[in-house]
């Protein structure tokens, strides 16, 4: 790859991790799970599990009485 590529990629991977990195962080989970997404096809898997697993940032409130 030629440094064209590595100028274009770098910002294009930091729009994408910032993001889903402060997603995990706000559920409860560790924000370097972002980086399991970078795999592919891992990125599915953990979509699924992030979607019905529980999540420690949610589960640990106590309901409004």
């Amino acid at each position: 790859m030629s440094i064209f590529h590595w100028i274009i990629l770098l910002p294009l991977l930091g729009v994408f991790i910032v993001p889903v990195a402060k997603i995990f962080q706000r559920a409860g989970w560790s924000p370097w799970l972002c980086l399991l997404t970078l795999v592919p096809g891992v990125s599915l898997v953990m979509l699924w599990i992030f979607a019905f697993a529980r999540w420690p940032a949610v589960d640990d409130k106590t309901p409004a009485a």
